[in-house]
């Protein structure tokens, strides 16, 4: 059975890989102003945004220009979809007559979906009106997932750029409307329709009516679930219509369906390496960048796929051998697609989930928190992804470069000191709320009620919770609520408000502030003079400088965690209890 998993897990990189070069290379035309197949029809549409917006596609700003566009922008979106959470009584298509949640979750669930984490402390099914899950959170997945990928766009810019004198980054909304129409909205209508193919469901209103294993007859509300889907994968958001996420039938209701939303979760993070490779001029710069990802990927499915193949402790003590651990996993997809499914979802940002991470085994639950402790730079979010792992490839060259004697340079660009420190707080910002919050949640009275189990599970949640929150995951071990609801509809329902907030402030900072300091390493990079390469440049396309960048990843991301990682998932893994 192993062979079969190693022969599928080979397949489905294999799909990525080839992907690469096409998707990377149309979105490489597209936010360079080429032609593509679909000019012709969403051209007039595009230049028809830019009018009512009054944007002018031709004057290109600054870094602080466009960080402050970006800002506003999605200040402006956080109280949208804050009104939209509070006013659910008065919601068109609200079938079950769902009342408004709480304020303090009305607070993270926006803060969430605005920062493309889409951490739930709720169940979508009990929790939300229709209109609520595509007025508001669905239209934010398409908005937090295009705003990802144009910082990336401004950075890439600011790197290739060889004109003297250029401080222009772009246009905001020029790459905003260009992420929506010409990437994200075209691939998800083809996602969406694959989807419904293979049974996700697709309605405005109605129930599903069965009877339960006891005998009694109860009935589940359904919605707009398979276009809700397909850009939660697509934009690396996460968030489910349903409580239990892409392991509910009616969101994954087929192995196909599954190696879909696997494939929609890595293909742009994936691809961008590619179009980062075009827009410098140098394709193998692109593919050293893949590489890394990819080797640092590869390694995480394969630890995580033998640690679920052998039983827990606890399990081995009950006299089950030679099964694996199939606690928390679903029968439809086995040990080897939870097992890829999990790699995926948290070496990016998605979050989304098929399999319980609560029921992982200790080393296997080890591998989604290693990978959230790269802050996304292995693949990661759209967009996100690429401009931290780029964060680290400046930190990689400035080491070699000083290591070799010559001042640090990229593509003929100098590193200098100001580069050097905003790519530090850059790097290190986010491990630093993680560790902040995570130790306010456990030394207080505060934390309390939001824990559940105890000894190392429990610090294991916690630490999970602001580890996927700041690094705008969204994937839980389920143990660490916020939200506490007796019936659906949210009567009688109260937050945690200090999970609530401390989350919601951990996701806003972890977003916004790594944006700000990468734009701002990008506006000091776009006016740098171009020095031709010499005999001691260090070159950043080949096997020797992956294989520095990976330790850069690992040393400065993993490592900082390490103690925290100590107290949590490896001592379960030496113990002879589950939980």
């Amino acid at each position: 059975m192993m062979l079969q998993g190693w022969i599928q897990i080979a397949v489905f990189c294999a799909m990525i890989v080839a992907a690469v070069p096409l998707l990377g290379g149309y979105m490489a035309r597209v936010f360079t102003g080429e032609r593509v197949l679909l000019t012709p029809v969403l051209a007039p549409v595009e230049r028809l945004l830019y009018r009512i917006l009054r944007v002018d596609p031709q004057r290109s700003q600054g870094w602080k220009s466009y960080a402050g566009t970006l800002i506003v922008f999605s200040a402006l979106f956080w109280l949208l979809l804050y009104l939209i959470l509070r006013t659910q009584t008065i919601h068109p298509w609200n079938p079950e007559g769902f009342h408004s949640g709480t304020w303090d979750l009305s607070f993270n669930t926006a803060s969430s979906f605005l920062t493309n984490t889409n951490w739930q402390f709720y169940g979508g099914e009990t929790t939300l009106s229709y209109f609520s899950q595509m007025a508001g959170l669905a239209v934010q997945n398409f908005i937090s997932a295009a705003v990802g990928i144009v910082v990336v766009i401004a950075l890439i810019r600011g790197i290739a750029n060889r004109r003297s004198g250029e401080q222009g980054l772009g246009v905001f909304f020029v790459d905003l409307t260009r992420a929506v129409l010409y990437v994200l909205l075209p691939i998800a209508i083809v996602a969406t329709i694959l989807l419904i193919s293979q049974g996700a469901l697709q309605t405005l209103g109605g129930s599903v009516h069965f009877t339960s294993l006891n005998g009694t007859d109860s009935k589940l509300a359904v919605g707009p679930v398979a276009s809700q889907e397909a850009i939660k994968m697509l934009g690396t958001n996460g968030g489910g219509f349903f409580n239990v996420n892409s392991a509910m039938p009616f969101e994954n209701p087929s192995q196909l369906a599954n190696w879909i939303e696997m494939f929609l979760i890595l293909c742009i993070p994936a691809s961008l390496t590619y179009t980062y490779g075009r827009m410098v001029g140098s394709r193998r710069q692109g593919w050293s960048i893949f590489t890394a990802m990819a080797i640092l990927f590869v390694v995480s499915v394969v630890i995580v796929y033998v640690a679920e193949s052998d039983v827990t402790p606890a399990q081995h003590l009950a006299g089950l051998h030679g099964v694996g651990n199939m606690e928390g996993k679903e029968v439809r997809f086995g040990i080897a697609n939870s097992s890829l499914f999990t790699a995926i979802t948290t070496v990016v940002s998605c979050g989304a989930v098929n399999s319980a991470f609560e029921s992982l085994t200790g080393i296997g639950g080890l591998v989604p928190m290693i990978n959230l402790s790269y802050s996304e730079s292995v693949f990661g979010g759209v967009g996100t992804g690429l401009y931290t792992m780029l964060l680290y490839v400046l930190l990689a060259v400035f080491i070699g470069g000083l290591m070799v004697g010559r001042t640090p340079e990229y593509l003929g660009k100098k590193i200098e000191a100001r580069e050097i420190k905003l790519v530090s707080v850059a790097v290190i910002f986010t491990p630093l709320i993680v560790l902040f919050f995570t130790g306010l949640a456990l030394a207080t009275k505060y934390g309390a009620p939001s824990i559940y189990a105890s000894g190392p599970q429990g610090f294991s949640q916690t630490l999970y919770a602001y580890m996927s929150q700041a690094n705008n995951n969204g994937s839980a071990w389920a143990g660490y609520t916020g939200y506490l609801q007796p019936v659906a509809g949210n009567v009688g329902a109260h937050g945690v408000t200090f999970a609530d907030l401390m989350g919601g402030f951990s996701m806003l900072l972890g977003r916004y502030i790594p944006i700000v300091l990468v734009l701002a390493v990008a506006g000091t990079l776009v006016r740098k003079k171009v020095a031709p390469a010499g005999l001691g440049t260090l070159r950043t396309d080949t096997p020797t400088f992956v294989g520095m960048n990976i330790f850069v990843v690992v040393l400065i991301g993993a490592l900082t965690f390490f103690p925290a990682l100590l107290l949590g998932p490896v001592v379960q893994g030496l113990t002879n209890q589950l939980f």
